[in-house]
């Protein structure tokens, strides 16, 4: 059997607003671990469109095709399928935005999944080989990374990645902020469970060098399994970025265990610097949290911060922007992602503001957090536009980094941050001339060279290094 995957790429990632670096950090795993189903002398090709082009014409058409469309890569995600269609290929498509809007992607598609693959793929792939596969599969309530085969990271392209030792030890996240898929996506079952902790070190063992990039939505969500996690990395000499919130930071003990294990760089979504706006969207772990006590606390521990902030959400102004920067700025955060507040179809803020007629449109092109897709509150769609990209700006200007850096609690820890902030956002056609070179994973040494002598003040162990997150 001969199988294609192709993850489309994000209109993003392709408009003339398209920051290469930023797309070409990590591999996704989603199709690699499925791959890992395959038979493993069938033929198999994977292609992700954010590091590599494809000429649809000149492929050879698969027996199977299997597609991963988010919402801003369905346009591009149906044309890939109707094309292969058209050449005889039995079309496969699943992830967030099939979940979302199944029978819209069903118009495309031979097989459409709902929800994590792990148990209806298997199926799925036992029916296709006796010829009678179904239409669409819906993930089951039982769920479980038990068994799970290893990737198939043959079939990454390693070099085309700035960090190419991406992992995921758990799906979802025990949290329900009604802005996220995830409710949606695992509706029916389990919405967050991980692997076994013995699973989860054989695959991290299975990895070379020493940078890893957990994909985890929320890594510290389980305290019992990260605590046995943290536990079994001490003394790998391993060095690593991940994603967890403002609640699991400020708890005792489990990010001095991370920070030993190797954490340097760390994901929060602090969302709002506005209070009222957590409860209104159920961003409950936030609420009643000291945000600027979880910078220091990372800071002290010499673990980076990409702090993510949403605009847009009903109680915030036309003044959120520069209050929001100027928070940032003053804690000596790192990097900042900021976004737009969309309309995700399924989510509870979508069936809020779609009961509110203040969905302006559904071009999913545009549900990229970057343009405005529906009606604000508290200012107007060209205010919000024009605050987001001045946010970016404005954070991201010489005079703020060096503030930033003089927020920091010591003279290496000042240089670290301008290293890695200017380095992320100044440096642009050296970030441009290795990804067209295609041998962007040449500079992760530098990076680790760079960044990596520098540790926390209350750091216990572990080699410290430079976790890269996906800033904006």
């Amino acid at each position: 059997m001969r199988v294609m995957m192709i993850l489309p790429a994000l209109t993003e990632a392709t408009s003339p607003l398209f920051r290469p670096i930023k797309y070409s950090l990590f591999p996704p795993l989603g199709l690699a671990t499925l791959a890992g189903y395959l038979d493993p002398d069938g033929e198999v090709e994977l292609y992700d469109e954010h590091v590599e082009r494809i000429d649809l014409a000149a492929l050879r058409t698969p027996d199977l095709l299997v597609l991963q469309p988010y919402i801003t890569s369905a346009r591009r995600s149906y044309e890939i399928a109707d094309h292969f269609r058209a050449r005889g290929a039995h079309v496969a498509m699943g992830g967030l935005h099939v979940t979302s809007l199944p029978e819209e992607a069903a118009a495309h598609a031979d097989t459409v999944f709902t929800g994590p693959g792990e148990d209806a793929w298997p199926r799925f792939l036992k029916e296709f080989r006796d010829g009678s596969p179904a239409r669409r599969y819906d993930s089951g309530p039982q769920r479980t990374l038990a068994g799970l085969p290893p990737v198939r990271r043959d079939l990454i392209k390693r070099q085309l990645y700035l960090v190419p030792n991406s992992l995921v030890v758990s799906r979802g996240c025990p949290h329900h902020c009604d802005f996220c898929y995830k409710d949606a996506f695992f509706a029916g079952g389990k919405s967050f469970y991980t692997q076994a902790v013995d699973d989860a070190l054989a695959e991290i063992d299975r990895l070379p060098g020493r940078h890893l990039y957990f994909l985890d939505d929320h890594l510290l969500g389980n305290r019992r399994f990260a605590t046995a996690l943290f536990d079994g990395m001490a003394g790998m000499g391993r060095l690593w970025q991940a994603a967890a919130t403002v609640k699991s930071v400020l708890e005792p003990d489990l990010l001095e265990r991370a920070q030993a294990a190797g954490l340097r760089s760390l994901f929060v979504g602090f969302e709002t610097v506005n209070d009222a706006n957590l409860a209104e969207r159920r961003k409950n772990q936030n609420i009643g949290r000291d945000y600027s006590a979880a910078v220091r606390r990372l800071h002290d521990a010499g673990v980076m911060v990409n702090a993510s902030f949403v605009f847009g959400l009903d109680q915030d102004g036309p003044d959120v922007f520069d209050r929001t920067v100027e928070w940032a700025v003053e804690q000596g955060i790192e990097t900042a992602t900021f976004h737009i507040m969309t309309p995700y179809p399924s989510t509870g803020l979508w069936q809020q503001l779609a009961a509110e007629h203040r969905i302006l449109h559904r071009d999913w092109d545009l549900y990229d957090t970057r343009h405005v897709v529906f009606r604000p509150c508290g200012m107007t769609a060209r205010q919000l536009e024009d605050g987001y990209w001045r946010a970016y700006r404005d954070f991201y200007r010489w005079r703020n980094i060096w503030r930033g850096a003089a927020a920091q609690p010591g003279g290496h820890e000042r240089l670290r941050h301008l290293a890695y902030a200017g380095g992320w956002k100044k440096f642009e056609p050296a970030w441009d001339a290795l990804i067209r070179s295609r041998r962007v994973v040449r500079a992760l040494p530098l990076l680790e060279r760079t960044l990596g002598a520098f540790g926390g003040r209350s750091a216990t162990g572990g080699r410290a290094f430079t976790g890269v997150t996906r800033p904006g």
